[in-house]
Formats: structure tokens, C-alpha cells, sequence
């Protein structure tokens, strides 16, 4: 053997074990790619000041998103696995963070940390009609708890008191051409996992949804159910509706609307009533940027969703401007500033009555 070949040899057999290698990973993560399970992450740390300078660090109690005063805190963070195939789906997500401390306060030890826990089957060959079970996200509104999906840093006042979550079983059908979406469940209760004690009433809801263009969001959803134990039933019946409209490839709008009414007491036929419609305007300043415009406003004169104990009750105008600036398409840098104003005093600024709310938040967001 040539002293050539000695040393071509030892080349060849690395370039050779160099190809195999490359075949081996393409191979493994073309297995990964096709896999039906993925796993993905959230986290979205605050800073938020109220001017009420609240000594317990606690925001009005009707806000349950961003609402510690004066503290560098983790709003929400999530780790998720989906399983997914043309048949069966499903979805696992843990939950840290003041969002689920404060909006799952009612619930059980564990089930605080739950973000979704839920299992689907298509029961339908040649139509997308499946049914779902387990804890999922709710059917009412256009916001969720994941912020870098809503167009403001914070939630409105009619997302952060009506449900965000839900626990029951939906049967939901999608239309050929996508354009409609249709569903049905009977649910736990009003945002429960867990219901009352002495509470054995079937709640329900529907949802339907219609796309007519790509520029273009109606929604219908409702909710009718009991959140009280039987022996005090009191029947409560909502609807939410929104329009979400894409004027330009830089402005966007959307119009909610929400109106709910509850039995006064067991078996009357008197109701108390709420509503809160909210109109927000977004616009995209650059590849990278936007802001939006939020102004809304929630009457609860009787306290059913929210209660001040005041002549007046709840009536509330709110508004709020954000910019937002993405780094990189996965982190989202959000600057808010936030203002309520209510008929009666129902908050403190200087330690004296007011009714006048003001708070600035800045938030970070990272999804993998």
C-alpha cells in the first residue's frame, strides 16, 4: 500500500462515518417533524404601577390579569404537550404564575396549575365533527389568557369577568370551506373545574362563528346554567357577541358586546342585568410594531358579576393605549397605560375615595 492510500484511507472512512451521521439526524428529526406530539411554552413576566399605591400590592378585584402592584411578577407561564393525528387529539398544559393564582382561586390543590387537560375524537369520516372533553379554553370572547394572542397587554372588562376557562364536553363541527364553525357542550358551571357544593345543574353554551373572508370575525356564544347550589338556584343567562374586522394590512378593529341576566333570588321572576360593549382599534406602525386603542365600559348596577356595594354599583368607562415591539417574531415587549372611571368612589387615591383609576404596565413575553 502506497503511503498515499494510507492517508486517503482514514479520510474516506470519515467522510463515509460524516454521511451517515447526516443521514441518521435527517432521519430522526424527520420522525420528530411527522410525530403527532409537540410540546410548546409560554412566559410573560410584569411590571405594573397603580397610583392608588395599594399597600397590599393587590389591583382593583375586578381585574384578575397583571394585577399586582409595584412587583416585577410572573403573569403567566405555561408548558403544553399536543397530541394531534387525523382521528384523536389532545392537549396537557401546567400553569404557573398571579393569573392562575388569582382567576383559580376557587379551585382544588393541583388543578390551580391546570391550563388545558383535554381529549378529542372525530366521530365523523367525510365531516370535521368532534367531540372534546375535559378543561378547555372557554367558548365565550375573543380574548384569552395568553397575551401575545390579544391586542392589548391587559384583558378588557368583559374578558376578565366572564369565563376564560371551562370543564365539560363539546361537540363541534367545522364547515368544508371553513367559513362556519358550530358547537355545542354542557359544561360544570361558569368557569368551574370544581362545582359548588350542593351543585348538581347541567350548564350549557353554544358557539358559532362565521368567517365570510379572511378579513372578516362574527361570533355568537352563550352560556345558561346555575352557579349556586340547588336548594338557592339562580338561573343566570349570557350572551357574547364580537365582530373582528381587518380594515387594511395595518389596521384592524374589534367590536364586542356582552349582556347577561341572573335570577334575582330562588324561583323569582324578576332578573338582574348586566352589559359591556368594548370597541378596540389596532394599528401596525411597522414590521415590528403597533399600537392599540382600547375604550369599553361595564354596567353591573346590582352587582352580579361585580360588586362595589355602592348606590350605583358597578358602572365603569375604561380605556387604554399600548405599544407593542417585537424583537423577534417569539418576544413581544408591550407598554400599557390604563384608566377607569366609576360613578361612585369605589377606589382610593391618597387614602381618600375616588373614582378614578390610573395604572402603567410593561410586560415580556417569550413563546418556544
Amino acid at each position: 500500500m502506497s503511503i498515499s492510500n494510507m492517508y486517503n484511507k482514514p479520510k474516506k472512512m470519515k467522510t463515509l462515518f460524516t454521511v451517515v451521521l447526516l443521514l441518521v439526524f435527517s432521519g430522526l428529526k424527520a420522525q420528530v417533524d411527522e410525530s403527532p406530539l409537540t410540546f410548546s411554552g409560554y412566559l410573560e413576566t410584569y411590571y405594573s404601577y397603580d397610583f392608588q399605591n395599594p399597600g397590599s400590592h393587590e389591583k382593583p378585584a375586578f381585574l384578575y390579569n397583571f394585577n399586582r402592584h409595584n412587583e416585577v411578577n410572573l403573569n403567566l407561564g405555561f408548558i403544553k404537550a399536543n397530541y394531534a393525528t387525523d382521528k384523536v387529539r389532545g392537549n396537557l398544559a401546567l400553569m404557573a404564575g398571579t393569573y392562575a393564582q388569582y382567576n383559580l382561586s376557587a379551585e382544588q390543590g393541583l388543578m390551580k396549575h391546570v391550563f388545558e387537560a383535554n381529549a378529542g375524537i372525530k366521530v365523523a369520516k367525510n365531516h370535521n365533527l368532534w367531540i372534546d372533553a375535559g378543561l378547555m379554553p372557554s367558548h365565550i370572547g375573543f380574548e384569552s389568557a395568553v397575551g401575545k394572542d390579544c391586542w392589548n397587554l391587559s384583558r378588557s372588562l368583559l374578558a376578565e369577568n366572564s369565563p376564560y376557562y371551562e370543564t365539560g364536553v363539546k361537540i363541534g363541527y367545522t364547515s368544508a370551506n371553513e367559513k362556519w364553525y358550530v358547537s355545542g357542550m354542557m359544561l360544570n358551571g361558569w368557569q368551574r373545574i370544581k362545582r359548588p357544593d350542593g351543585n348538581n345543574t347541567p350548564a350549557f353554551g353554544h358557539q358559532l362563528t362565521y368567517k365570510p373572508n379572511g378579513s372578516i370575525t362574527l361570533n355568537s356564544s352563550s352560556f345558561i346554567g346555575n352557579d349556586k347550589p340547588d336548594s338557592v338556584r339562580q338561573m343566570r343567562y349570557f350572551h357574547n357577541f364580537y365582530m373582528i374586522a381587518q380594515l387594511s394590512p395595518k389596521v384592524g378593529t374589534t367590536l364586542g358586546f356582552d349582556y347577561g341576566a341572573e335570577q334575582q333570588s330562588y324561583k323569582s321572576k324578576k332578573y338582574h342585568s348586566w352589559y359591556s360593549p368594548v370597541l378596540i382599534v389596532k394599528v401596525k406602525t411597522s414590521e415590528k410594531s403597533a399600537i392599540a386603542l382600547r375604550t369599553e365600559y361595564y354596567a353591573d348596577p346590582r352587582g352580579v358579576i361585580i360588586s362595589t356595594g355602592t348606590a350605583n354599583g358597578f358602572k365603569t368607562f375604561g380605556y387604554s393605549l399600548n405599544f407593542d415591539y417585537a424583537f423577534v417574531p417569539n418576544v413581544l415587549w408591550r407598554s400599557e397605560i390604563r384608566g377607569f372611571n366609576n360613578r361612585d368612589a369605589i377606589f382610593t387615591m391618597n387614602d381618600k375615595a375616588s373614582n378614578h383609576n390610573l395604572s402603567l404596565t410593561t410586560s415580556l413575553a417569550i413563546s418556544f
